[in-house]
């Protein structure tokens, strides 16, 4: 009879713990990704509470979710990581009948090249790579090429991102290739370019998203940025103007995804669907400045946003950009290696 008892109580603990379980989404996400707004009210119309956990690049993302698997039930990478993480088997295919708001993508966005048919993925903001300056320093025509970031007027003054697909992909886009080359000749020639731009002292700084609040602050006069980090920028200062170079540049998809070894895939499938809810997603494309790919949402948004080239980019823009395709573990390690050259450049005395 003792024995009896205790295993319904302990029956009796236990199930509170596995009803809590059941009402969690676990979110890996970057940093400044998303409005607290929406979460919040995700929670309030669900019950679901939202374990919110955030990454400041692609590769610690990826080297985090393989490290842990189940910690995880929506993740949001890159284009290409999709693609990487689709090659190792690490995404569950995603049940479409859970999220009955994909209805309002942009056509565009709904058969990705990177996950044909988007079985793995849901794009969840957009934008482009491009050059954030201040008015009062840089000239607007040298800004329209690539070529400005190794113009001696601006010496000292430009911030480069520390990110190897962007500062590789930026000088070859400057010699006429692809961002996605995986030809050595070509990529020795960029390598070249970045080493000779950081021996002659015409960086500044490397760094990721710090520049946003460097340029705010005017401690450059020149910084590659990302679009919606562009957006915030130019919002607090009024000298402050973001343009995508002549020869092109990178256009990426973030995107909502799900481990394989997600432990409440429902959940996560609900919340995904929620994001998708043009509401909200006019919500979160406001909140943090990147382009949304909710067609329905953006005829939320205001005008200012609508006729932005920075949060809304022209057909004209995109047309010279390429969205970045995964490397192979060869060409991967030739840009790596190659990257580290940069890093290891001394400015010249």
């Amino acid at each position: 009879m003792k024995k009896l008892i205790c295993t319904l109580l302990i029956a009796a603990l236990l199930l509170p713990v596995c009803a809590l379980a059941d009402e969690v989404v676990n979110v890996f996400n970057w940093e400044e990704y998303i409005a607290e707004e929406a979460l919040d009210l995700f929670t309030e119309e669900t019950g679901i509470q939202v374990n919110y956990m955030r990454f400041t690049d692609n590769e610690e993302m990826m080297i985090s979710l393989e490290a842990n698997p189940g910690a995880y039930d929506v993740v949001f990478p890159s284009e290409y990581c999709v693609q990487r993480l689709m090659k190792k088997g690490l995404l569950a295919e995603i049940n479409y009948d859970n999220i009955p708001n994909v209805q309002y993508l942009r056509e565009d966005f709904r058969d990705c090249e990177y996950d044909p048919g988007n079985a793995h993925n849901v794009p969840y903001m957009w934008g482009t790579l491009g050059i954030l300056y201040n008015t009062t320093i840089v000239d607007e025509a040298d800004v329209q090429t690539w070529d400005v970031l190794w113009n001696e007027k601006y010496a000292g003054e430009i911030l480069m991102m520390d990110s190897l697909r962007d500062a590789m992909g930026i000088a070859l886009c400057k010699l006429g290739y692809s961002m996605n080359s995986t030809n050595y000749a070509e990529l020795r020639a960029a390598t070249d370019l970045l080493v000779s731009q950081k021996a002659t002292g015409m960086v500044k700084a490397y760094g990721l998203d710090e520049f946003k609040d460097k340029m705010v602050a005017n401690e450059a006069a020149i910084a590659i940025v990302y679009s919606g980090d562009a957006q915030y920028a130019i919002e607090l200062n009024e000298d402050l103007a973001y343009v995508v170079p002549s020869e092109g540049s990178n256009v990426w998809i973030d995107s909502a995804v799900i481990p394989v070894t997600a432990k409440n895939k429902e959940n996560a499938e609900k919340f995904i669907n929620f994001l998708c809810r043009p509401d909200v997603a006019a919500i979160n494309a406001e909140a943090i400045g990147y382009c949304s790919p909710n067609a329905e949402a953006i005829k939320l948004l205001d005008e200012e946003y609508q006729n932005s080239p920075v949060t809304n980019p022209t057909d004209e823009i995109l047309a010279r950009c390429e969205v970045y395709i995964d490397m192979d573990e060869v060409w991967l390690n030739v840009y790596n290696t190659l990257f580290e050259e940069v890093h290891s450049t001394k400015v010249q005395k």
